[in-house]
This record gives C-alpha cells, structure tokens and sequence, in this order.
C-alpha cells in the first residue's frame, strides 16, 4: 500500500513542514487536489505550488485536477514538475479526447491517471484501464475535504481490481476521500493500491500514529 496524504487538509503557509511530516507518515506520495472554481464549487491552488516545493522533496506529485479544461491544466501541471496527473473523466465530452489527455501527458514523461465521481458508473472507466498508470475512485464528491466515505466505492475498486489482474495491467488503484482507519482497512481488502488521507492525518499530533494504522492493514 502507498499513502498519499492531501496537502488539502495541510497548513499550506508551513508547506515545508507540512512535507517533512508526510515522509515522517512513511508516505512515498503527497496528493494535491487542484480545483477551478467551475468543474467544482471551490478553488485552490495553480501550477505555481509546485515551484515551492523544496528542490530536495522525494516526495511523488500525485496531482489530482478537477477542472473543466484537463488538457490546458494538465499540461501545466506537468511542466510544473507534477509526476503524475489525474485528471476527471466526467470533464471530458468523448473517448477521443481521453486518449488525447492520456498521450498528451505522456509525452511530458510523467503518468496520467483518471478520476471517476461516486455516481458515475465505474463501467466507464474500464475501457480507459490499458492506457493509464493510476485510476482514482472518488469515495466522497470532488470538491471539498472533510467528507464522509460513501461505500459503493468499495465495489468500484473491486471491479477495477478484477479487470485490471485479468488483463496483466500495471494501472494503479487510487481512493481519495473520507479515509480513516476503518475505511482504509475496508479499500485495502478490495484491493486498492494508493489510499489519499487528508483530514484523518493532518492537523492532528498524531498522525505518525495514524498513519501506521494504515500501513498496519496492508
């Protein structure tokens, strides 16, 4: 299991700090949730967060953008120094742009991911599964953190973990939203890969703790 903790529930005016306590977590990922203000309600961050990371930050940019232009984001968050991007299949209006996004930050050498809402069927994204490094099922609406896990989630990752092994893929599964201790035990056992914790990690002086509660289930 990969943990991924979200800069979202960080202090981002500590944002050094706010890293440090992530390897100290044992995370090898940071997550970063990029919204618009259009594809969801609310806003934060542009490409220039990335130029603020310390040069010396091991940590993998695992960029999440919900936005309503993916094609212009990502590319700027790719050339921003971002390792991967996800960006969401519902801000899409057809297969061919998909693929276009997919290629499109392939050629900027980093991985692509995409990212399904809970009331999207996860059908939809299976076609996409042999093009892609990472797929994140969404476990509470994009948009906001602090959110509770909703469970359908975990037979999303199931169906994409059984599609992905028939087939021999090295796509990833990611679930972002609402992770806890139990939440988290309960995506490990569907077979998830990467879990996304935000508010159950930060801000509390715990979060070593916390965080080894995760990997304690994997």
């Amino acid at each position: 299991m990969i943990l991924s903790p979200s800069l979202l529930a960080a202090d981002i005016t500590k944002l050094d700090r706010e890293l440090d306590k992530a390897v100290e977590m044992g995370a090898k990922y940071i997550h970063i949730d990029i919204m618009d203000g259009i594809f969801v309600p609310n806003k934060t961050w542009d490409p220039s967060l990335l130029s603020s990371f310390p040069k010396n930050c091991s940590l993998y940019k695992d960029v999440h953008i919900m936005v309503a232009d993916p094609k212009v984001q990502g590319k700027a968050f790719a050339l921003a120094g971002a390792d991967n991007v996800t960006f969401h299949l519902e801000a899409c209006h057809s297969k061919e742009e998909i693929i276009d996004i997919i290629n499109d930050l392939h050629s900027f050498g980093i991985h692509a991911g995409l990212s399904l809402k809970p009331n999207t069927d996860v059908k939809e994204i299976i076609p996409y599964l042999p093009y892609l490094d990472m797929v994140l099922v969404m476990s509470v609406e994009p948009g906001k953190g602090g959110q509770a896990f909703i469970p359908s989630a975990l037979d999303k990752i199931k169906t994409l973990r059984e599609e992905i092994d028939k087939n021999g893929l090295p796509c990833k599964i990611e679930v972002d939203g609402g992770i806890n201790e139990t939440t988290g035990k309960q995506c490990i056992d569907a077979g998830v890969d990467i879990l996304v914790a935000g508010s159950y990690l930060y801000g509390h002086d715990d979060y070593v703790a916390r965080a080894k509660a995760l990997f304690d289930h994997a």
